[in-house]
């Protein structure tokens, strides 16, 4: 089995992860100072955000440079140590790479602006002509309002259009362009040669668009349906999501010759480098974007909406197998990330949510394959309620404040302490997000401490889940509010996602408990109370 079949893995949010340099900001001497925290989680590898050279209109995702890095995050030589020393740790380094579109600071759109249409610079982005004053076609951004802005000539006049599938500030790439081809794989050999051991691709669906632009017949569809704020985990949503297969500018078939020419780069690497796609696509996709020519892993992230319901829990979890079964990929699990809600946010907030949230992450972590943790969420952060003077989101510019974004699963962790900064910085100025008094029960110091918190709960699961094997399969709980499965060697995951205890020595009169969400139960137990997962032997 290679590595990334099984691996836990941890996304640091750079920005927000810890200050290393007393500035206020987080950056990459922070990440490498809490290796040893990460360490102790038990994970397998770090996913590291963006931290390329950005102007920040999207915290980073709107990168000017892919192969160098922001100084607000450090330098070159400081990814450099930090991959060193993670490895001499026994972690593993997966960066984000953004090949869908760059900053418009980016020198290649700098030259497109200053160059005419149908020149070559112009041909790496997609610049059109359009008659009066309406876009080129119907398509509209994920963050609201048109994919579409118009450029101004050099003598005031009104120019072409350039598209952009997210801000104004990322302009997409032309994949049908050879610089474009030619010049992101000298990228992924850039960040090979310095010893990453894999890339996590953002909108791996998004790079080939309809080249003939025609309009679509439900663009605002399209687009929300790939939104995990604006998700309720229902079928009507999950049935949205079909707007997407080989849309005008999602999942297009011609995907398949990007990443078969990135396979090859890959594999010409020793060390079983890998990629994982950020592709949320109906499940009948999924396997194109995973296979022996194409990307290694995709994104399961059905469990990032899915309903606080065990009906809805074995539908997601069925399908999350089925789906990459057929070209023999790992799964993959996931319940939140900077793009979605915290989940304990998600499933009800509060102590409600806190206890759902740790129950689905005792049932994901259960689950064979591959498991993604966001940071924080291993202390069971909540979203941070924020004023709206402090959002940077620019879902919250473009839709005037009708979307609040996703900024409040993005602010800064807590460390120690009972009041902001929570040790995060040595710095006087204010973090980028301010974060929220009442943290001080979640900081890395108190839960460290407290063998009940849900810090040391996710310890265990990732340190157990190493040990289990074996297929799914699904038992009749006599009660449609309660999920059972097992595994290999007698091993039960179940959780209750009913109001009244469920009476486990019913099902299983010879039973052992082995983890609960709560962590108050163990042995041999015979209630399972609301809100709880837990795994037992048989």
């Amino acid at each position: 089995m290679l590595w990334w079949h099984n691996a836990a893995v941890y996304q640091v949010y750079p920005r927000s992860f810890f200050d290393g340099n007393a500035d206020s900001l987080g950056d990459l001497s922070g990440v490498q100072k809490k290796l040893p925290y990460l360490s102790s989680l038990g994970v397998d590898a770090l996913w590291l955000s963006p931290f390329y050279p950005s102007p920040q209109l999207d915290s980073g995702y709107d990168v000017a440079n892919p192969r160098d890095v922001d100084p607000m995050y450090g330098t070159l030589s400081d990814i450099r140590e930090l991959i060193g020393q993670a490895h001499r740790q026994g972690l593993r380094i997966i960066v984000d790479i953004v090949p869908n579109h760059f900053s418009r600071e980016h020198p290649w759109f700098q030259e497109a602006l200053l160059s005419p249409p149908g020149s070559r610079e112009r041909a790496r982005f997609h610049f059109l002509d359009s008659e009066g004053d309406s876009p080129p076609n119907n398509w509209v951004s994920m963050f609201g309002g048109p994919a579409w802005t118009r450029t101004i000539n050099p003598d005031g006049s009104p120019g072409q259009w350039y598209l952009h599938v997210f801000d104004s500030s990322q302009p997409d790439l032309n994949w049908t362009h050879p610089d474009v081809a030619s010049d992101w794989l000298t990228t992924l050999k850039f960040w090979l040669d310095m010893g990453v051991d894999g890339f996590r691709v953002d909108v791996a669906h998004g790079l080939a668009k309809d080249m003939t632009y025609a309009d679509l017949p439900d663009p605002v569809g399209l687009t929300e349906a790939l939104r995990f704020d604006l998700d309720d985990g229902s079928p009507q949503a999950a049935q949205r999501r079909e707007l997407i297969a080989n849309s005008g500018f999602f999942d297009r078939d011609e995907l398949q010759e990007v990443y078969a020419s990135w396979r090859s780069v890959l594999d010409s690497y020793p060390g079983d480098r890998m990629t994982v796609a950020e592709a949320w696509v109906p499940p009948h996709r999924i396997g194109r974007y995973v296979s022996p020519s194409s990307l290694h892993q995709i994104f399961g992230f059905d469990f990032l909406v899915v309903a606080w319901n065990a009906v809805a829990m074995q539908r997601t979890i069925t399908q999350g197998l089925d789906a990459v079964a057929h070209v023999g990929a790992p799964p993959t699990w996931a319940l939140s990330n900077h793009d979605s809600p915290r989940v304990a946010s998600r499933l009800g907030g509060g102590a409600l949510g806190l206890n759902r949230a740790r129950a689905l992450a005792t049932v994901a972590h259960a689950l064979p394959g591959g498991i993604y943790i966001y940071q924080g969420e291993e202390l069971g952060l909540s979203d941070a309620e924020l004023p709206d003077s402090a959002r940077q989101d620019p879902v919250f510019s473009r839709t005037k404040g009708q979307q609040k974004g996703r900024d409040g699963a993005r602010v800064p962790l807590p460390w120690a302490g009972n009041m902001p900064p929570y040790a995060f910085t040595d710095s006087e100025k204010p973090t980028w997000l301010p974060q929220p008094i009442g943290w001080g029960t979640f900081t890395v110091e108190a839960e460290d401490a407290d063998p009940t918190s849900t810090l040391n709960l996710y310890r265990t699961l990732v340190r157990d889940r190493k040990q289990l094997s074996g297929a799914v399969t699904f038992i009749e709980s006599g009660d449609s509010n309660v999920m059972i499965f097992a595994r290999d060697k007698g091993f039960h995951c179940m959780v209750n996602a009913g109001m009244h205890p469920y009476q486990l020595s019913d099902k299983f009169p010879i039973c052992e408990v082995l983890v609960s969400s709560d962590m108050q139960l163990g042995g041999k137990n015979e209630s399972v109370p609301p809100n709880c997962a837990v795994w037992f032997v048989t």
